[in-house]
């Protein structure tokens, strides 16, 4: 994904430097949502330059340091579109498959502290999902957030309550099982 989100920024917003990409990654929180490292660019402007998607338009010189300013090639474009159907016909559902393993043997360890890493698991996803709130007030801020991005939000928030709900659910039938 990293590759997508390097070509559709530079798509987007023009010609821009690595550094400028990892900003706009940061603050669109992509480690959260796409699981994209905005570190993981560097190693990705080098492909896609070798692969003649994007290419080095300019070396900006500031004091001691230079500053590659890349481009989207017409190569890019073409294969930024492929990228983007093919991932939309991929199915995008992700089960909580490291939860769903050890569950298979939730009667071989001790209930309380079974109830006591979920709470551990809860504040996380509650602080993912406070974060992402956050995030999307933030951006609401300093320009008009586009429908897609507002649907992105909805469905991150959905999916954090259904797990919250579905760990709630988990614990109160784990203390069930205490009494």
């Amino acid at each position: 994904m990293t590759d997508v989100m390097v070509l559709g920024l530079l798509l987007k917003f023009g010609s821009m430097s690595g550094y400028e990409i990892q900003q706009k990654m940061i603050s669109a929180q992509t480690d959260k949502w796409a699981y994209v490292q905005p570190a993981s660019i560097y190693h990705a402007l080098r492909k896609l330059d070798k692969d003649e998607l994007i290419r080095l338009e300019k070396l900006e010189q500031t004091g001691n340091r230079s500053k590659a300013i890349y481009s989207i090639t017409s190569k890019g474009k073409h294969e930024f579109n492929s990228m983007l159907i093919s991932s939309f016909k991929k199915a995008s559902v992700v089960f909580p498959s490291a939860l769903y393993t050890v569950l298979t043997f939730v009667d071989e360890a001790p209930k309380e502290e079974i109830i006591e890493a979920l709470e551990v698991q809860e504040q996380a996803i509650q602080t993912i999902y406070d974060e992402m709130k956050a995030g999307q007030k933030e951006k609401e801020k300093y320009s008009e957030v586009s429908k897609n991005v507002l649907l992105i939000f909805e469905n991150m928030y959905e999916q954090c309550e259904v797990q919250l709900q579905f760990l709630q659910k988990l614990k109160q039938d784990l203390l069930n099982d205490l009494l």
